[in-house]
């Protein structure tokens, strides 16, 4: 009888690369450990982000470790790491890059900008302006750029980790729906418990750490080929369709949720709750996803994608609130 096999190989040497990938991601997380104060869940978020090979919006108030966050993982991986702080003067090519005209030669000269980088911070990107974002759509979907008549393609692997403050309106652009839902999850990065906070006061006056760099590119590439060879049954794919399609439907559930969502999730939500929910099992060191891992994230996935009425603004009720009324209807397999 032959062995069985997954993603091309035989299953135990498939089981063995997931738990060095586990081991080696538990390795990531104690670097991180090393500069983050508790943010377990923000840890996971960035994590399955490198996994799945999608963008992060990280939003919360100031001084909540976002920018921390997303430089401490940076610095766990053998990769190119840009910064871009955005303000609302910034040109899209401060962020994609232009042509340099050589007057000598009489030709032209490509100067990439910081977007060509295996990990790009975009600080505050709600500051810039729309032209600005617009330049990251074709970048984040496409993972490519084009400078005057040159195609460019962007490094493997390339993440978007973006922050943005909601609290703070002047000087700011909201993203448009489009940009928005090219964010596999929106993670909302919340306050410190007590003992939390105390400790960040305690390690105040240490000296300054640095994570070591644990995580090759190409690991991290190998990684994500792993995470697409988790097995997500029929029945599980059956539900995370449903759940999307509650979003669009909401009367189906309830007539108040029906009068409460004006547009639903889009079929990019079907695949980033699939492959986000494939990372959350590999960080767990499971070759299967579970119910428990499409619910652990699902919020994550479709806050930004879901928009309301004004009846629901008007009633309070958040896009979280809507869909933890979808997780709790909906039947789980």
């Amino acid at each position: 009888m032959a062995e069985e096999q997954r993603a091309g190989r035989p299953l135990a040497g498939f089981l063995g690369e997931l738990k060095a990938a586990s081991q080696k991601l538990g390795e990531v997380r104690t670097q991180m450990g090393r500069v983050l104060v508790g943010q377990r869940g923000l840890v996971d978020r960035l994590l399955i982000g490198l996994l799945a090979d999608g963008h992060l919006l990280l939003e919360g108030a100031p001084g909540l470790a976002k920018t921390t966050a997303v430089k401490a993982l940076a610095r766990t991986l053998h990769a190119r790491f840009s910064r871009i702080q955005f303000t609302p003067d910034l040109l899209p090519a401060d962020v994609i890059g232009t042509q340099i005209y050589n007057p000598r030669e009489g030709t032209f000269t490509t100067r990439q900008g910081p977007i060509f980088a295996n990990i790009l911070l975009a600080d505050e990107i709600n500051r810039a302006p729309a032209k600005v974002q617009s330049a990251l759509l074709e970048a984040m979907q496409e993972r490519q750029v084009t400078i005057a008549d040159q195609t460019l393609f962007l490094p493997r692997p390339f993440l978007v980790l973006a922050t943005q403050n909601p609290i703070e309106q002047e000087g700011t652009y909201p993203l448009p729906e489009a940009q928005m839902d090219r964010f596999l999850l929106k993670v909302l990065v919340t306050y410190p418990t007590a003992a939390e906070e105390r400790e960040v006061l305690e390690r105040s006056v240490l000296p300054t750490v640095q994570p070591d760099a644990v995580l090759h590119p190409e690991e991290l590439v190998a990684m994500q080929e792993l995470v697409r060879a988790i097995t997500i049954k029929p029945a599980l794919a059956n539900y995370i369709v449903s759940l999307v399609q509650a979003t669009r439907y909401p009367a189906q559930i309830s007539p108040k949720l029906g009068r409460l969502v004006q547009y639903g999730a889009s079929p990019r939500a079907t695949l980033a709750l699939s492959m986000a929910a494939r990372a959350a099992a590999l960080l767990d060191e499971r070759d299967f996803a579970t119910p428990d891992d499409v619910k652990s994230i699902a919020l994550d996935v479709l806050r930004h994608r879901v928009l309301l009425t004004y009846e629901a603004e008007a009633d309070q009720v958040s896009v979280d609130d809507v869909v933890r009324e979808i997780l709790g209807t909906v039947k789980t397999p």
